[in-house]
């Protein structure tokens, strides 16, 4: 299996040559998102692009339900044609550059949890039951994942997390849990069963590899197929079992605790913070207990501490970079280089678009990019708000200073041209 990289376009496939590679011109003659079901004429629209909710306007999903109460869409895409099969979820087990994780139940052993990736040895056969395949990040590893992700961008990017698949045998699942976050299952091959409650005990079961609920009642059942989406809104319980083999795409999103955001501007301020002075004490007396820490320290490390301004720039500042810190398991592979000539020549041709794998994010007056930021006013601004929103861009118009930025951004394999 040939693993993802960064600066060229992928055709959601496995195991495939060059030859056989769609490349970004055909992204435009076809849009990816046609690859992935029949959309009517009339279909609900959202920047262009198809709303996947089976005919449902944005308007009415967010006044409705987001947040607020599951939703079952039957038909959320029309025909949907699904493009990362069972062949290719046993090709990611064993690719050292996915994450992957391999759930199975049995009466004997209880739950069991494993990571990759596994050697094919190690792989529980097909015809087995009971079991199931969990692949992380398949919008990076298939252009058509990545454009299954972007028809959910009626969603901020901000919130939008990445497409897990989830493989399973029959009656295969991971068991009653809730999530804390919103999440979007599509039924993508086979069917699978649910049971879905508004849960009030969200207590676990100690001791066990994976989270199950200690006591899980349904309200609802229903059976999904191909094409069909559960919404579940956080902390609503649920339980999928595999009808049959099965796989579901499960769209993820961010909810990061305040606890992690607070931490993340902690380590933003660390970075840069501006304190001038050094700590000195020329009024010190002399005392008699010297292991107590002196009041006068504390209050005068108290009063110089005031200096420090808590305000929303800060916030929007440590927000863009850690919401756009691509994940651990994210890299880029820069293209093949060329000087900065060539670049401006081919780029004013070809255009150039963000691979997969780029987060870009802006709040005037920042923009930010894969952890890294920058400010930007006037056209130079509209420029880059232009590319983060949609990814692609024909740099029709273009000054020096823009050029540079994208030379190096090319370099780190964050942007490519569009050929």
């Amino acid at each position: 299996m040939r693993h993802y990289t960064e600066n060229t376009p992928y055709n959601g496939g496995f195991d495939t040559n060059e030859a056989s590679t769609m490349k970004a011109t055909d992204f435009k003659a076809q849009p990816l998102w046609q690859t992935l079901g029949q959309f009517p004429e009339n279909w609900p629209l959202f920047n262009g692009k198809p709303v996947p909710l089976g005919g449902m306007t944005v308007q009415k999903f967010f006044k409705d339900y987001w947040h607020k109460k599951p939703l079952l869409i039957r038909n959320a895409i029309p025909e949907f044609r699904a493009f990362f099969m069972p062949d290719d979820a046993f090709d990611a087990l064993r690719d050292e550059n996915i994450e992957t994780r391999l759930i199975q139940h049995d009466d004997e052993k209880g739950w069991q949890l494993s990571h990759g990736p596994f050697k094919k040895a190690q792989l529980p056969k097909r015809k087995q039951s009971a079991w199931t395949a969990l692949v992380q990040g398949v919008d990076l590893i298939s252009a058509q994942g990545h454009a299954l992700l972007n028809l959910f961008r009626f969603i901020p990017d901000a919130r939008l997390d990445d497409l897990m698949v989830s493989f399973a045998t029959d009656g295969g699942g991971v068991g009653p849990h809730y999530d804390s976050y919103d999440v979007f299952l599509l039924q993508a091959h086979g069917q699978r069963h649910w049971a879905i409650g508004q849960e009030k005990d969200l207590s676990i079961v100690p001791d066990v590899p994976v989270k199950i609920l200690q006591n899980f009642t349904p309200d609802e059942e229903f059976v999904l197929n191909p094409g069909d989406m559960l919404y579940l809104p956080p902390h609503y319980a649920h339980d999928g079992v595999a009808v049959g083999e099965c796989m579901t795409y499960s769209i993820g999103f961010r909810a990061p605790t305040y606890k992690e955001l607070g931490v993340a501007l902690l380590n933003f301020v660390e970075d840069n913070i501006e304190l001038e002075g050094r700590y000195a004490d020329a009024t010190l007396k002399y005392q008699t207990t010297p292991a107590h820490l002196p009041d006068a320290m504390v209050n005068d490390v108290y009063q110089k501490l005031q200096e420090l301004k808590w305000d929303r720039s800060w916030v929007a500042e440590c927000l863009g970079c850690y919401l756009t810190e691509p994940k651990p398991s994210v890299w880029f592979e820069p293209p093949r280089m060329m000087d900065f000539a060539q670049f401006k020549k081919q780029a004013a041709k070809h255009g150039v678009f963000l691979v997969a794998g780029t987060r870009m994010l802006y709040h005037a007056p920042w923009v930010f990019i894969n952890g890294e930021h920058l400010v930007a006013d006037g056209d130079d601004a509209q420029f880059l708000i232009q590319l983060a929103n949609e990814r692609i861009s024909d740099l029709k118009q273009m000054n020096e200073g823009r050029w540079q930025l994208l030379y190096e951004w090319y370099g780190h394999g964050w942007l490519n041209l569009n050929l």
